[in-house]
């Protein structure tokens, strides 16, 4: 009698690789077949035929033993110059038919960085560049210069861009979204590491953002965020330009002479055949040149070729400064996106923020050419606006931008939700060094700690801790304030403050006072309570750090309280006065009374406070 299974049969994929082992000695019969006429110079007719069988394949075992075949053929024939011979009618049409063959495998190659199989996706990766350095290799050997100039194959590394931001499938359907296996092995091989690979791929990544199929822009742009933003080995230094994929562009380029001398030794790349270079862009970025001297020598970038370009650091910094400037206007919120779109692009733009001011205003030519974009994210408001002062402050204090509408700007977030948004902490962070200036007005001040005062007064315990500190460093650090609690009101006192004044310098703070900190001497929560009371005793304490209070919420406020060591252990019964003298009755009794005595306390009016409180 056959056992009975409570789970299904399992499935035993591995039976496909014995049915599919006649496939799998094909492919090793074709490529030792190859190998042999390539070296003796025969027909490659059964190429295609290798081709097609390995690109009909979906068991991946047979797929990953056929594109590694096909790897060792094409290097193969690569090595042995025939993509690049020249001849007769013949010899030309042998040459167009085997790239052809090649297009279609690296076609195939680039569909896989979307399969399902984790090793195919990036066993295809790793072809792909092997190829890359194969052909540029080749191309430059190929060359007629003299000396040999250094190559790059654009042609082939767009199809490795296409795939990368693209992410096209074999069926037609798919997200469009870069698995992070593959990101990650692109970034830590070759986009953080060579910086040959880097430049290309910043450059190239333009034109598809610019040219690519409409309905894959947004998911094109965010593929490339997700690699720009892993981004932190940007060289600053000319010395930090030193890896290269193409080793043939690790040797010292020629150098760049100026009009007023000798010709450039090495003379302007050569278009590829069928491919349009742009280079004007590097002109874009270039500030009009000052009047110099006409003995010195001018190294204008869109003069420079492609070899001068890549050991150059301003070039790295002109194709990264294109690619954000075609990037950022691709997340800009215009009000016409639909709400999943506009939810999106919201996300987007808070990862672009979180590194704009460590990992990109640093490399760009000119910073403040994203002012714009990072302006519009201000008035956009909410949480995405918090995170856009930080840079629009980086670029006011580092790179000299004029922005005098800056604090009215911030004066603006204060509302009721900027207490209860996740990015509080981040705020209160940012607002302490926005207002560490002591050069900044009283009037200014005074109306940011009124404004927190008064929305202090609907705010969480944890927010409260957080501005009584606050409130009581910028006291301390600026003595003009201190009237603000020092000043007395009678009976008939009004408050003289505007609340729904938008500029900080007309709201009349100073003439008032902190009255709303004051009333939390009787807060409810201990904590509070006894914060607020340094305010009524001498300033002549150090300022508050405010990394001990920015992160606090209900759940560190109550284990603070529950862990807390009682110094004096709270009183458990009261004294009642009766006809029979003092008699010592418990707070929280547990009992029924059984005495005459204890029946005439009950009476009285002792009872279960507890059970009091919780009778609704």
């Amino acid at each position: 009698m056959p056992s009975i299974r409570s789970l299904p049969e399992p499935q035993k994929k591995r039976r496909k690789v014995a049915h599919d082992t006649g496939v799998g000695a094909d492919i090793t019969d074709l490529e030792d077949e190859l190998t042999s006429s390539v070296k003796a110079n025969a027909s490659l007719n059964k190429l295609a035929d290798l081709v097609d069988l390995v690109v009909k394949q979906h068991e991946p075992q047979v797929v990953s033993k056929g594109i590694y075949a096909l790897y060792r053929i094409f290097t193969l024939i690569i090595s042995t110059g025939k993509l690049s011979v020249s001849g007769d009618d013949a010899a030309k049409a042998v040459k167009a038919w085997l790239w052809e063959r090649l297009h279609a495998y690296t076609d195939f190659l680039v569909a896989l960085l979307k399969d399902e199989e984790k090793i195919l996706r990036t066993s295809a990766l790793q072809i792909l560049f092997s190829i890359q350095k194969h052909l540029s290799t080749a191309q430059t050997q190929s060359s007629n210069s003299s000396p040999a100039r250094p190559e790059f194959h654009l042609a082939h590394f767009r199809k490795i861009v296409s795939g990368l931001l693209l992410c096209p499938v074999i069926d037609g359907e798919g997200d469009g979204v870069l698995d992070p296996d593959v990101l990650h092995v692109f970034y830590e091989t070759w986009f953080s590491v060579h910086d040959d690979i880097r430049w290309f791929f910043l450059r190239e990544s333009v034109a598809f953002l610019d040219k690519g199929p409409k309905n894959r822009q947004l998911s094109a742009s965010k593929n490339l965020l997700s690699i720009l933003e892993k981004l932190s080995t940007f060289p600053t230094e000319q010395a930090e330009l030193n890896e290269w994929w193409i080793s043939e562009f690790g040797a010292t380029p020629p150098k760049f002479k100026g009009s007023n001398g000798d010709e450039d030794d090495d003379e302007p790349m050569p278009k590829e055949d069928d491919e349009e270079v742009e280079d004007d862009w590097r002109k874009f970025f270039e500030d009009e040149p000052a009047p110099q001297d006409t003995k010195q020598k001018s190294s204008r970038l869109h003069k420079l070729t492609i070899h001068q370009s890549l050991h150059s650091l301003s070039s790295h910094k002109a194709v990264f400064t294109r690619t954000w400037l075609t990037l950022l206007p691709r997340f800009a919120l215009t009000g016409r996106e639909s709400e999943e779109e506009q939810q999106e692009k919201k996300v987007l733009s808070v990862k672009v923020l979180n590194v704009m001011h460590r990992g990109v205003l640093p490399h760009l030519t000119r910073p403040v050419l994203v002012m714009d974009w990072i302006a519009g994210c201000v008035d956009h408001g909410g949480s995405l606006g918090l995170l856009a002062l930080n840079g629009l402050f980086t670029l006011m204090k580092d790179y000299n931008l004029d922005y005098p509408s800056f604090y009215t700007r911030l004066y603006a977030f204060l509302d009721r939700d900027v207490l209860h948004l996740k990015h509080r902490a981040r705020f209160f962070r940012m607002t302490e060094l926005f207002l560490s200036s002591t050069l900044l007005p009283a009037t200014l001040l005074a109306s940011f700690i009124k404004r927190l005062s008064r929305l202090s007064l609907n705010a969480p315990p944890a927010a409260v801790v957080m501005i009584i500190p606050f409130t009581y460093n910028i006291l301390k650090k600026h003595p003009a304030l201190m009237v603000m609690i020092h000043r007395d009101g009678d009976s008939g006192f009004e408050d003289p403050f505007l609340p729904d004044e938008p500029n900080p310098l007309s709201t009349n703070a100073l003439e008032s006072s902190l009255w709303e900190l004051y009333s939390h001497r009787n807060h409810y929560h201990a904590t509070v309570s006894v914060l607020c009371k340094v305010f009524s005793e001498a300033f002549t304490k150090p300022g508050y750090a405010m990394e001990d209070f920015l992160d606090h919420s209900y759940a560190t406020l109550f284990d603070t309280d529950v862990d807390r060591k009682i110094k004096k252990e709270p009183a458990l019964a009261m004294e009642v006065e009766g006809f029979w003298g003092n008699t010592k009755v418990g707070l929280f009794p547990s009992v029924k009374p059984e005495t005459v005595e204890e029946d005439l306390v009950a009476a009285s009016g002792a009872k279960d406070l507890v059970k009091e409180l919780w009778v609704f």
